[in-house]
């Protein structure tokens, strides 16, 4: 089938602000504040109890972790200041960096470190496989901990400086030592800038702030590791829902940064004088996410059936829409995995689709579909979605709603008749799918799994299989095995990748977009 939709048209749908947010000159002297606009709204600020990009990017700014991933995704010491493991590999010590400090001028201990561990290893997938092989966490001194373990586990560093959301930033422990069931507020963190609350306007201006008492590593930014020096007094997050504004803007000077270039607005961009594009070293996934707890996608052959008829380039079209940015992939770890193969996906056979409806006794039950209106990265698969659906012969609803609401709703498993959902999508980092451990969308838990709550024994076993393996060759064994389990079940369906383009001023200097988009080392000539 061919979709005629087009991301321009979709986003015509969407409330933008007006220019006028955006026209103010920089407020600080000599260049020192930078503008940027993100991919979305900043909507939730515990960094826990979401996946959400925005939260993440928002976390790095604020607060600093153990280790974190350099450019060629190697775990390095951040926080730590060094580490060593035991010969049997029983016991991790490690010791903190003695100049580190909260904004609120704390130092930053062990306590803190050991309490901001536990309240985000239940909320995170590799946080609990790490806690499942976990005896005990020791605090020996003010800046000296250790990990005793009930068996070696080889992916402890990779846990401690895994880039995805949920993060384990280090939070000082007054503020994580709240009832589980309540959302962390206070935004005190220990990272080279901090938040600026009194400033913050949802759906316009999100703000920080150099904080004075960060010392940065004396490693070069590598990535996520090295020295995060904060070389501007403040950065302002512009929230500018509509692309064509913000490229305007961008064009003009009013912001410095553009984090994700909308590839129809490529062109313009390239032609403006004083305006970089930098492709950022690991590409975008996009992923259709089933609630498999409720009707009718808690029915395996309507899964299937939606597998069968979903055509990749379809969606590459229409959210894309750039043939040299797109790539077809029907792996769940994407295809730039290493441990990538090459099974059966979406079957483009929009026929096969409606023959597995019909066999799977689909009895017409509402599929809520939940539409990101204001995230230009994400509006067009829904529309696509419906288009397809209805094709088939399914009673579907489209529910619009910015990004933020989405989240929050993704997150209530119960009937659609109660305000639950049918599918929700994944905008993911490639650097987050790579790894069988790290996906999320390989989490066979049930109800304690992540949103979708895909009920998999046989996959979690896998995953735990993949994990202890020592073995490369049976790892991508055991890999290939679970890409096909995932794609046959169809909890989740791959849609393709691409490349992100990030935009910038070309007197910005020091641009470090290697994985994400971060703001230490970024200069204004």
């Amino acid at each position: 089938m061919t979709i005629a939709s087009t991301r321009r048209g979709i986003l015509q749908g969407s409330v933008g602000l007006a220019a006028a947010s955006v026209v103010s000159p920089a407020t600080a002297q000599g260049g020192r504040t930078l503008k940027a606009v993100m991919h979305a709204t900043l909507g939730v600020l515990d960094p826990f109890v979401t996946t959400a990009y925005i939260t993440r990017n928002h976390g790095y700014l604020i607060y600093d972790t153990l280790f974190a991933m350099d450019a060629q995704n190697r775990p390095q010491p951040q926080m730590v200041q060094e580490w060593s493991v035991s010969p049997d590999r029983l016991i991790y010590d490690f010791r903190l960096r003695p100049e580190l400090k909260f904004h609120d001028g704390a130092p930053v201990t062990s306590a803190d470190v050991i309490a901001s561990l536990a309240r985000w290893s239940p909320r995170d997938a590799l946080g609990t496989r790490l806690a499942g092989v976990t005896d005990r966490w020791e605090e020996v001194g003010a800046q000296r901990f250790r990990l005793h373990l009930k068996r070696p586990y080889g992916l402890v560093l990779e846990t401690l400086g895994k880039p995805g959301g949920p993060v384990p930033f280090i939070l000082p422990k007054r503020v994580v030592d709240i009832p589980a069931d309540q959302r962390i507020t206070d935004t005190t963190g220990s990272g080279p800038f901090r938040f600026v609350a009194s400033e913050h306007r949802s759906g316009a201006q999100v703000v920080y702030e150099r904080f004075a008492g960060y010392v940065p590593r004396s490693e070069p930014a590598s990535g996520l590791a090295g020295g995060k020096v904060a070389k501007v007094d403040r950065v302002e997050w512009m929230e500018i829902a509509d692309t064509q504004t913000a490229a305007n803007a961008l064009i003009s000077g009013e912001i410095q940064v553009m984090e994700n270039a909308p590839p129809d607005l490529m062109p313009l961009l390239r032609r403006s004088r004083g305006v970089t594009l930098k492709p950022r070293g690991v590409g975008n996934f996009m992923i259709m996410r089933f609630n498999s707890a409720q009707p009718p996608f808690n029915n395996r052959k309507v899964r299937q059936a939606v597998m069968a008829a979903v055509n990749q380039d379809d969606y590459l079209r229409a959210q894309v829409g750039d043939d040299t940015l797109t790539q077809r992939c029907n792996s769940i770890l994407s295809c730039e995995s290493p441990y990538a193969a090459d099974v059966p996906g979406p079957g483009a056979n929009l026929e096969r689709g409606r023959a597995l409806l019909r066999e799977s006794g689909y009895a017409n039950e509402t599929v809520i579909i939940m539409h990101p209106a204001d995230l230009p990265s994400g509006s067009a698969m829904a529309p696509v979605t419906e288009q397809l659906l209805k094709s088939m012969g399914m009673n579907v609803q489209v529910d619009s709603m910015d990004w933020n609401s989405l989240l929050a709703r993704r997150n209530r498993n119960v009937p659609v008749e109660q305000g639950g959902w049918s599918i929700a999508w994944g905008l993911w980092s490639n650097l987050d799918l790579m790894s069988p451990v790290t996906n999320l969308n390989l989490d066979g838990r049930g109800a304690r799994g992540y949103v979708g709550w895909a009920d998999s024994p046989q996959m979690d076993r896998l995953r735990d299989a993949f994990a202890f393996e020592t073995d490369p060759a049976k790892q991508q064994e055991i890999a290939a095995q679970l890409q096909r389990l995932s794609n046959e079940e169809a909890f989740s369906i791959p849609l393709g990748g691409y490349k992100a383009i990030t935009a910038h001023r070309s007197n910005v200097r020091g641009v470090v977009a290697d994985q994400i988009l971060v703001f230490w080392n970024l200069e204004v000539a």
